[in-house]
Parts: structure tokens; C-alpha cells; sequence
């Protein structure tokens, strides 16, 4: 098992390299543009995505809940990005994929808050 994921640290940028040199060759220029494209929309992607996962959470904290859905679209959102920033057209094609395909949807977990009211327990005795 760890021969097989050492294998696939090393044979995935040997792939990227692969195909860079291959599209570089073909299209010029263009294979740089799209590179540094990548990169910034990769960063803008983290950006976004730090600020959204705050936001949603206090929006959820402030209603009692706790949304597992935020933090797992966010995850989703920030390996996109980093895959996006990783030169090279196979990750970006994950990370396309990523970002476009749906995601699994799970139950949000929601507590329940105490109200408490202006209610004061006791004994209650009438005496004359």
C-alpha cells in the first residue's frame, strides 16, 4: 500500500510535466497564460472560501445550529483552489471537477437552545 501511494506522489507530477511540455509545444504561449490564470483564480478561490465558511458558521451559531455542510463545501472549495495554484492541467481538470460537480449533502446537526423566560419555580402556600 505504501508503494502504491508513493507511486502516486511521484507519477502525478511526472504526469503534469508530461502534459505541460506536450500542450506547450502545440499551443505556445497560451499554456503560461493559463497557468498564471489558474494561480490567481486558485487564490481568489481560498479567499473566498475563508470568508464564507466564517459567515456561514456564525450564521449558523447565531440560529443554534452547526452546519456540517459549510465545512465540507469549504474543504471541497479549498482543494480546488490549491489544485488550481498547482501548475498543471490535471489538477486543474480536478479541480474543475470539483467545483462543478455536486457534492454530497448531509444533515445538518441542528441543537437545541433553552429558552429561558421569566419564570421562577416554587412552592406557592396561602396562609391567613
Amino acid at each position: 500500500m505504501r508503494l502504491f501511494l508513493f507511486a502516486i506522489l511521484l507519477g502525478f507530477p511526472v504526469l503534469e510535466a508530461v502534459v505541460l511540455v506536450r500542450l506547450s509545444q502545440t499551443l505556445g504561449w497560451w499554456v503560461l497564460a493559463w497557468m498564471v490564470l489558474a494561480a490567481v483564480a486558485g487564490m481568489a478561490l481560498i479567499k473566498e472560501a475563508r470568508l464564507s465558511l466564517v459567515a456561514r458558521l456564525a450564521a449558523g451559531f447565531a440560529q443554534g445550529r452547526f452546519s456540517i455542510v459549510a465545512l465540507t463545501d469549504s474543504a471541497r472549495t479549498v482543494l480546488a483552489g490549491f489544485l488550481l495554484i498547482y501548475p498543471g492541467v490535471v489538477s486543474d481538470l480536478i479541480a474543475l471537477t470539483l467545483l462543478l460537480l455536486p457534492g454530497p449533502r448531509f444533515v445538518e446537526t441542528t441543537a437545541r437552545r433553552e429558552r429561558r423566560g421569566t419564570f421562577i419555580e416554587g412552592d406557592f402556600r396561602r396562609t391567613r
